[in-house]
């Protein structure tokens, strides 16, 4: 429990750092290249991404050590590969969370099930912190598709979503009442990718109906908690999926004023940024669900672990 608590504390204190610095981390690093791509998640040793609150700390952690590759290995992954890590090298923190399942009986002699959350913590370190690893896990990337291929990719994805969007006006946001998407027009904004980032975080918001994922925080007005959690699993959720669409996200300028109210939810509550970034990868893997090639959905439960 202790080592738990420790954790919670250390990742969000970081995140609270970035804030208070007006750094939003979930939206760097952007721009390395790497045989792994221009925009990608952290990807393990043997290329699996990385999800939830993994993906803000190992990208918080690569942009406070200048860190460009993408790619992360435990000490004995490394070993075995027949490297060793840089002296000095400091590994980052990880976890891996599941649920088990706990038969218990009750007071009347009846057997009930009772799922139980866990986490466990262990480092690990990046490529550029490792000497003697084959060469691939140091090659820069040679060419990228162009931006117009991504941009198709990241439009064909939203229309499969089967989502009411609409064009018009200047404001961008999700109705839920009446269940759509509204966006400016697209010539309205400054690049394709500035409106796909957009998109991407309305259709994050669009996951929370309750015919959908059933996300509620109790958001009543402008900048209460609720209103600021949901914003926070928004603005993660359109950076996850950006990542895996290949699409640069923008920070908004709106957005801008949510800064103090992120940073009061998190300083109150040391699980919240882990909780929203639970809740960001089930809506990206909602998303994901609805592409006709039937993109694995790897959470389908209403609870979120932490």
């Amino acid at each position: 429990m202790k080592t738990r608590i420790d954790l919670y504390t250390r990742v969000t204190n970081a995140i609270i750092a970035d804030l208070e610095r007006g750094v939003r981390p979930w939206l760097k690093p952007w721009n390395a290249e790497h045989v792994a791509g221009r925009i990608t998640r952290p990807l393990r040793a043997g290329g699996q991404p990385y999800k939830g609150i993994n993906v803000l700390t190992l990208w918080e952690s690569a942009l406070s050590q200048h860190f460009t590759a993408p790619i992360w290995m435990t000490f004995n992954q490394a070993k075995e590969l027949g490297a060793n890590i840089r002296k000095g090298s400091k590994g980052t923190l990880v976890v891996y969370a599941d649920r088990i399942t706990r038969t218990e009986t009750t007071e009347n002699g009846q057997e009930s099930e009772r799922g139980i959350y866990f986490m466990k913590a262990y480092s690990v370190f990046n490529v550029e912190q490792i000497e003697g690893l084959p060469p691939h896990f140091y090659t820069i990337a040679a060419s990228q598709a162009e931006p117009a291929e991504r941009i198709e990719v990241a439009d064909q994805f939203f229309d499969h979503t089967g989502a009411d969007i609409r064009h018009g006006g200047n404001h961008a946001y999700y109705a839920p009442q009446d269940d759509y998407v509204q966006m400016p027009p697209f010539e309205s904004f400054r690049d394709a990718e500035s409106y796909c980032s957009t998109l991407a975080h309305e259709m994050t918001h669009w996951t929370k109906h309750p015919t959908r994922l059933d996300r509620d925080f109790g958001r009543r007005k402008f900048g209460d908690e609720g209103y600021a959690r949901e914003e926070l699993v928004a603005e993660i959720g359109a950076a996850f999926l950006c990542c895996d669409l290949g699409i640069t996200p923008e920070p908004r300028d709106d957005h801008a004023a949510y800064l103090d109210h992120w940073l009061k939810v998190l300083k109150d509550d040391k699980r919240a940024i882990f909780r929203a970034a639970a809740h960001a990868q089930r809506a990206v893997d909602f998303l994901h669900g609805l592409q006709p090639d039937g993109a694995a959905v790897l959470a389908h439960e209403k609870g979120v672990p932490a």
